[in-house]
C-alpha cells in the first residue's frame, strides 16, 4: 500500500477488524521511514505479514511526511517509554513507591529516581501524593519503572504536587489536543482562565486556579470539551465568558 491510497482514508471512521492488503514490496518493518514513500504505523494499525489490520476504532489521522495513527476516544491507558504521566502513590515497600497510573498495573518509583536525592537526603513522599514522571521501563515482561528527573538528572518539571488543586480524568484524545503544539483548546481555555494546567499522557489532568469555583469551571470545561466539536465548545466557552452559565 503506497501512502497515497492511504491518504484517500484520513479523516474516515475505521473500526477494529478493517484491514487493507500490502504489496510485498510494501511490506516493511514499522520502524522503517529511510523511504519517504512507504507508510508507518501509529498507535490502532498494526501489520500482520501482508496486511494493515486496525486494532482500534477511530478516526484514521496523518501526520507528513508518512505517520498514520487512529485517533480514537480511548480511556484505558497503555504505558510507553517516554510517556510523562501524572501517578498517585499508593504504598511504599522498602525503597521503592508503588504508583497507580491508570494501567493494568502499578509501576514502581525509586527514592532516588528524583533530583538531588541521596541516601542521605531522601525526597518527601507519602501516600496519596500525585507524582508527575516519566516512563523509563514500559513493556509486556517486565514491571513498569517511573522516574522524576530527565537524561540530565533534572527535574524539568516533574516531582511531587498537587497542593490545592484538582485531579480528574479525560479521554486519551483530550489529552492529545491537549499537548499539541499549536492547541486551539489550551489557547482559549488561558484566555478565558489563566490556570496551572499538569497534563499526563495516561489521560489524567490537574489544575489549580485563583479560587475553588474558578477551578472546578475549568474542569467541568474541559471534560466537556471532550465531547464536542471545535463550534461547540467556541459557543460555550463564549457563554462563559459572557456570564451565561
Amino acid at each position: 500500500m503506497q501512502v497515497p491510497e492511504l491518504l484517500q482514508r484520513v479523516g474516515q471512521v475505521l473500526l477494529p477488524g478493517d484491514e487493507f492488503r500490502l504489496d510485498q514490496e510494501d511490506n516493511i518493518s514499522l520502524t522503517e521511514v529511510s523511504r519517504p514513500s512507504r507508510a508507518v504505523c501509529g498507535p490502532g494499525l498494526r501489520r500482520s505479514g501482508a496486511r494493515l489490520l486496525v486494532c482500534k476504532s477511530g478516526v484514521l489521522r496523518h501526520k507528513a511526511p508518512n505517520v498514520f495513527w487512529i485517533d480514537s476516544q480511548q480511556k484505558r491507558y497503555v504505558p510507553a517509554k517516554g510517556e510523562t504521566v501524572i501517578g498517585i502513590v499508593t504504598a511504599k515497600a522498602g525503597d521503592i513507591f508503588k504508583v497507580d497510573v491508570g494501567g493494568s498495573e502499578q509501576a514502581s518509583l525509586s527514592y532516588l529516581a528524583f533530583e538531588g536525592a541521596t541516601k542521605r537526603n531522601r525526597p518527601n513522599v507519602q501516600v496519596g501524593d500525585l507524582v508527575f514522571a516519566q516512563f523509563v521501563v514500559a513493556n509486556k515482561d517486565m514491571e513498569p519503572e517511573l522516574v522524576c528527573m530527565d537524561s540530565s538528572g533534572r527535574a524539568n518539571g516533574m516531582g511531587v504536587f498537587g497542593s490545592g488543586g484538582l485531579l480528574f480524568t479525560v479521554s486519551l484524545g483530550l489529552v492529545r489536543r491537549l499537548l499539541s503544539p499549536l492547541s486551539e483548546l489550551r489557547s482559549d481555555l488561558e484566555q478565558l482562565f489563566p490556570c496551572e494546567l499538569v497534563v499526563g499522557m495516561n489521560g489524567r489532568l490537574w489544575v489549580r486556579s485563583c479560587s475553588v469555583q474558578q477551578t472546578l469551571i475549568v474542569a467541568n470545561l474541559l471534560q466537556s470539551s471532550d465531547s464536542m466539536t471545535a463550534p461547540q465548545r467556541k459557543e460555550l466557552f463564549r457563554k462563559v465568558q459572557q456570564g451565561a452559565l
